[in-house]
């Protein structure tokens, strides 16, 4: 019973607790024993709330035998990522800093979910501040994948996705910058999307203009993200690019026939980043696929000439912007370097300090000319379809690949190009189960990237949803998850 609980769709786990076939406290009681069962072998699950969530739970039961009206969430467990904050919970964002923090307010997205009636199990396991696409730091350590404890979960929505796949939560919130709702997806089997920016409003925020970095949905199936989503999604004052798209409009069924669709697939991006093999031997026949479905596919790319300098000018402003007080706060205390700090991200904190108006005056008119070579691409085109991660999941015990298909990687961030020169295009960009390597790579997931046009974020989950129905990838559970 506990197994059909914890691998059950939220949709059916939330029709089933309205219809009183399932208490609230059962599933949340099935779900505390699968963390303690399998969150040891993974640590994805980093700080819980074991008896605050049984209390929510009985406390929904009563509201929903006493006939209170059920939001779409009621009595679904969440755990919430570590760099979001949550009222009376510990929120440390990887940080030594912030170890014994906790917040006196939701921000937004737990807010909602929160008013959805969901029911919060604790934090889930990021890089220090978010930074990178591998989940480590010095106050909770390493998150591992599922499939294969000595690989990466991938990051920074690493402790989400991991814990999705062993069947610890039906539904995660994560965020993405660079990749950070794609990449654990990919690497651990489940699903996450990138949203437009706007469609999920981020509050509190110290630049609540920027775009780059957006908020959005993680589940073990695309219509359950498309479930959070709907709660996630819609305006809201606090927001000031915030779409006026009530999330109602992702509610829906996704069923779509896909005859017809004029699907583009890169494999590189035209040469601009190095793919492994191993990924491409998975991602060449799912592509396949989409022409069983009816789909005209051609290999093509956008034109992503820019996208790099973009994407790292601004996020090395948006990290200046955020953390540098911070940092020189540290390093004023005596602390040096900053060692408090991780190295990489204090280089990203100090490259944004030497920006200049020059600086982000051509990086926005980069931006510009981007937006609109791929605005042209979509009127050809109604998807792309490339990887998401250029590796699989790689051996845990390093920060980053030194290279990829024989090209070395200078940095932190370049292995996870195929996701942030999406980022900078400000797409809807999905991550959906593929396939696995040959069991000479490992048996390691590999998952699809299906990026769609300006603000098209439903179409995206609907293409991606008829892909999974027709590959049905993300049954395939980790051996750890069983009983």
């Amino acid at each position: 019973m506990s197994e059909e609980i914890c691998f059950a769709s939220a949709r059916e786990l939330a029709r089933r607790i309205r219809a009183r076939e399932l208490s609230a406290r059962e599933v949340v009681r099935a779900h505390l024993d699968q963390i303690e069962r399998t969150n040891p072998h993974v640590n994805a699950i980093v700080t819980l709330v074991a008896e605050r969530a049984l209390e929510q739970a009985r406390d929904a039961d009563e509201r929903l035998a006493g006939g209170a009206p059920p939001g779409p969430l009621h009595g679904l467990p969440i755990a919430h990522k570590d760099t979001h904050a949550t009222a009376g919970i510990r929120t440390t964002s990887g940080s030594p800093i912030f170890a014994d923090h906790v917040p006196d307010e939701d921000e937004l997205v737990v807010e909602r979910m929160r008013a959805a009636g969901a029911i919060t199990l604790g934090k889930t396991n990021v890089p220090e501040f978010a930074a990178g696409s591998h989940t480590f730091n010095p106050v909770f350590g390493l998150t591992r994948n599922p499939y294969d404890p000595s690989r990466s979960a991938g990051g920074s929505s690493g402790g989400a996705a991991a814990a999705l796949a062993c069947g610890m939560h039906p539904l995660a919130d994560g965020s993405d910058m660079g990749g950070s709702l794609r990449n654990p997806a990919s690497f651990c089997n489940v699903v996450g999307f990138r949203p437009s920016p706007g469609r999920v409003p981020s509050w509190p925020v110290p630049a609540g203009w920027a775009a780059m970095s957006v908020q959005g949905p993680m589940a073990r199936e695309v219509a359950d993200a498309a479930l959070l989503l709907s709660v996630l999604a819609g305006p809201d004052p606090r927001s000031p690019i915030a779409l006026d798209t009530p999330g109602s409009a992702f509610a829906g069924p996704l069923d779509r026939d896909l005859s017809g669709l004029r699907v583009a697939w890169s494999p590189d991006l035209g040469g601009a980043v190095p793919v492994d093999p191993a990924v491409t031997g998975v991602l060449e026949p799912a592509v396949k696929v989409f022409e069983e479905l009816g789909c005209a596919v051609e290999e093509a790319s956008p034109d992503l000439s820019g996208a790099d300098e973009v994407f790292r000018t601004l996020r090395a402003w948006h990290w200046d912007i955020a953390l540098r007080p911070l940092l020189d706060e540290r390093r004023a205390a005596g602390s040096g370097s900053g060692r408090e700090v991780k190295a990489s991200l204090a280089e990203n904190i100090d490259a944004g300090r030497t920006l200049t108006g020059a600086d982000l005056g051509r990086a926005e008119t980069l931006h510009t000319a981007l937006f609109h070579r791929v605005r042209e691409f979509f009127e050809r085109y109604d998807a792309l379809l490339l990887p998401v991660s250029q590796v699989p999941p790689f051996d845990a015990a390093i920060e980053y690949p030194a290279e990829v298909a024989g090209r070395p990687m200078p940095d932190y961030l370049e292995w996870m190009r195929s996701c942030f020169l999406v980022s900078a295009t400000g797409s809807p960009a999905l991550s959906v189960p593929a396939g696995f390597t040959s069991e000479e790579h490992g048996g390691l997931p590999v998952g699809l990237q299906i990026v769609g046009p300006h603000r098209a974020d439903f179409a995206v989950l609907q293409i991606g949803h008829a892909f999974e129905q027709a590959t049905r990838h993300a049954a395939r559970r980790p051996p750890l998850a069983a009983p």
